[in-house]
């Protein structure tokens, strides 16, 4: 899976280089604001597909003395600083638009910016969407904020596209910018979304809701062979998965049963949800609970 991650990104940092000098061509032959904004754009979203390709190979290195834990944060990181390049582009095409409305200018050759950009929004939707299946299917946050990023260039050159369509049809030049300027609001967007999941692994967030009530299914599937469990933790490094909680079991159990429904509860845990690493605190439980039905030859004599 590894391999497949690290596939992904080579293949969207030569995509992404492809795009660039397409619309660096389209926007010295047209003059297009939108296009010089959308090709700025580009630019960082490779700075960000090499940032992530180092964290996917970092994140994939075993665990070692210095990170018994792994090294499943340095995609949480990286997808911070993917974040930060997203709002530094949404900023850049922020000011060069407002320029542009404040001094004009003419557009020449528009028909050549719209073919490119329609160009570059089919390349970065395949692209984007094999990288989102990808993300998803390995669970990668630094591969799936790069795939956010690509998708946010695929809205961008939409907007830019409709604006050359507009200006073509109406002879409007003022259009380009104001187009420029919904680019930066869609563009801020997907940073926003992008920070917002990268730092829940950073702050040690809980696993969604969705991801806890299946272990607790996967736990009280177990009934008739344990007694209950409490201080249940979750928290999620990259695609790491952490599940931390004490395990009550019937007071007599021995050494070796305890141990056996341990093991086999972590296997049914890494069933259902891959790259999981489990902590079991065993305790044993009281012989005066009346609301047991676990069998405990103790707990039958005391009463």
């Amino acid at each position: 899976m590894l391999a497949t991650k690290e596939n992904v990104a080579k293949l969207s940092i030569f995509s992404i280089s492809l795009l660039i000098v397409m619309k660096i061509v389209a926007t010295i032959l047209t003059g297009s604001i939108a296009i010089r904004a959308d090709a700025i754009h580009s630019a960082i979203d490779l700075s960000g597909v090499v940032i992530g390709y180092i964290g996917i190979r970092i994140s994939g290195k075993p665990p070692d003395e210095r990170h018994a834990f792994g090294h499943g944060k340095a995609e949480n990181i990286v997808s911070v600083v993917i974040a930060g390049l997203i709002f530094f582009a949404a900023g850049t095409i922020f000011y060069q638009a407002v320029k542009r409305l404040i001094a004009g200018g003419r557009m020449e050759l528009l028909t050549v910016g719209i073919c490119v950009t329609a160009a570059a929004i089919a390349i970065n939707l395949a692209i984007s969407w094999y990288a989102f299946r990808v993300a998803r299917s390995a669970d990668s946050l630094a591969l799936e904020a790069t795939a956010r990023d690509m998708f946010a260039d695929v809205l961008s050159s939409v907007a830019v596209l409709v604006g050359l369509v507009l200006v073509r049809l109406t002879g409007i030049s003022i259009l380009d910018p104001i187009v420029a300027l919904l680019v930066v609001a869609i563009i801020a967007r997907t940073a926003y979304l992008t920070l917002k999941k990268s730092f829940g692994g950073l702050m040690d967030i809980k696993l969604p809701q969705a991801e806890e009530d299946e272990i607790i299914s996967c736990i009280t599937e177990h009934g008739g062979q344990l007694v209950a469990f409490h201080e249940l933790r979750t928290r999620k490094a990259g695609s790491q998965r952490f599940i931390d909680l004490h395990l009550v079991m019937p007071k007599n159990a021995s050494l070796e049963v305890a141990h056996r429904m341990c093991d086999h509860l972590e296997q049914d845990l890494e069933t259902r949800l891959p790259y999981t690493s489990v902590t079991i605190h065993v305790e044993p439980c009281s012989t005066e609970c009346d609301q047991c039905f676990v069998p405990c030859s103790l707990r039958m004599k005391s009463h």
